[in-house]
């Protein structure tokens, strides 16, 4: 049997962006790796007004179940370690809350807080994460899983932003 990343070509569309942009293919923490890489993509989306970003996290979420469906079959394998598109579309659902604040929107303060609470929320995978990534499978299940992960993650950020604006 052939392992599942011999299925992978960066030549497709679909794996470069499922494996983002190749971060994914990371032999240590694919994930973290992938949020990393979501950073750049972010500082670019974060320029577009805010109605924009929305309309373009949205495509993003909605484009990745497609994404996302189509490797992890050519891989045979649900939810690989090297797809991370789930994790682009999560932290830039993180991000959301910043522009509430009226700070700039590439503070590296906000990016870094951002970047752990949604690597906390992915990881460690509270309720309802864990139940939904046992229970939703396919694209929708990879993608549904950091969506929620991203939402909570902005919940804390927009906490944190308010009531401990003197942290960050």
């Amino acid at each position: 049997m052939k392992a599942p990343l011999s299925f992978i070509s960066l030549k497709n569309p679909w794996h470069l962006m499922a494996t983002g942009f190749g971060s994914g293919l990371s032999p240590v923490i694919p994930g973290t790796m992938g949020t990393l890489a979501a950073i750049p993509l972010y500082l670019l989306l974060v320029q577009l007004s805010l109605s924009g970003y929305i309309v373009a996290v949205v495509i993003a979420c909605l484009l990745g179940i497609k994404i996302c469906q189509v490797t992890s079959d050519d891989m045979g394998v649900h939810d690989h370690g090297s797809i991370v598109w789930d994790e682009f579309a999560g932290f830039w659902i993180t991000m959301l809350v910043v522009p509430l604040f009226n700070q700039p929107t590439t503070e590296w303060k906000w990016l870094l807080t951002g970047f752990v609470l949604f690597r906390f929320f992915d990881m460690v995978k509270p309720w309802p994460i864990g139940w939904l990534d046992k229970r939703v499978h396919g694209g929708l299940g990879i993608m549904l899983d950091d969506i929620v992960a991203g939402v909570m993650s902005a919940i804390a950020l927009y906490l944190i932003g308010k009531y401990l604006a003197w942290f960050i």
